[in-house]
C-alpha cells in the first residue's frame, strides 16, 4: 500500500502544479477578452484569432483543471445527502462512484479522444473561420485533460482504500477550500489591516 500511496502523492503533485499553472490561463483569457473588446469598440476592428485564443484558453482551464478540482474535492456532489452519512459511508460512495462512473467514462472519452486529436494533428487542421487558428492544440487538450482526470481518479481510489484500511487520514481527500465562515473571517482580518 505504501507504494500505491507514493504513486497517489506523485499524481496529486502533478495535478496541483498543473492546476496552479492553468490558473494563469484565466488571467490571460480575461486580458485578451478585455483587450479584444477594447480594440473592437475603440477602433472598430477585430480578429477571429483573438476569439479563438479565448476559446482555447477556456478549454485549457476546463480540461486541465478538472483533475485539480477532483483532487481538491471541489467537484459537484450532493452534499445535502452525503453530509448526513458517516465518513466511512461517504468514502464507500466515493469508491463506487470512481469505479463505476468516473473511471469508465474518463477511459471511454480518452479512448475516442486520442484518435480524434491525432487526426487533427496529422491533417494540421485549421479553423474554418476567417483568420482562424490551427485547431489541433485545442483538440489535444481533450486527451491530456482526460488522462489527468483518469490519473487523479486512480489517486483518489488509492486514498479512499487507504482510508478504509486505516493508513490514510481523511484530510488527504477532504475539501481544501475555505468555508464561507473562514472566508468572512479572512475578509474581516484583511479590512482590519487596511
Amino acid at each position: 500500500m505504501s507504494f500505491l500511496l507514493s504513486i497517489s502523492k506523485l499524481i496529486d503533485t502533478i495535478n496541483e502544479k498543473i492546476g496552479s499553472l492553468v490558473s494563469w490561463a484565466l488571467l490571460i483569457s480575461v486580458l485578451i477578452c478585455s483587450g479584444n473588446a477594447f480594440v473592437r469598440y475603440l477602433f472598430n476592428t477585430s480578429s477571429n484569432a483573438w476569439l479563438e485564443v479565448q476559446w482555447y484558453l477556456f478549454s485549457a482551464i476546463f480540461l486541465l483543471a478538472s483533475a485539480y478540482t477532483l483532487k481538491r474535492n471541489e467537484h459537484v456532489r450532493i452534499d445535502v445527502v452525503a453530509g448526513r452519512l458517516s465518513k466511512r459511508t461517504q468514502v464507500w460512495i466515493d469508491l463506487l462512484g470512481f469505479l463505476f462512473f468516473l473511471l469508465p467514462m474518463s477511459l471511454i472519452i480518452l479512448y475516442y479522444a486520442i484518435p480524434y486529436a491525432w487526426i487533427s494533428i496529422q491533417s494540421q487542421e485549421i479553423s474554418s473561420n476567417a483568420g482562424g487558428l490551427i485547431v489541433w492544440p485545442a483538440k489535444i487538450l481533450i486527451p491530456i485533460g482526460f488522462l489527468l482526470l483518469t490519473l487523479q481518479g486512480v489517486s483518489e481510489l488509492i486514498k479512499r482504500i487507504g482510508y478504509l484500511q486505516g493508513k490514510v487520514d481523511a484530510s488527504a481527500f477532504e475539501k481544501q477550500a475555505a468555508t464561507p465562515e473562514e472566508e468572512i473571517e479572512a475578509i474581516k482580518a484583511a479590512n482590519k489591516i487596511n
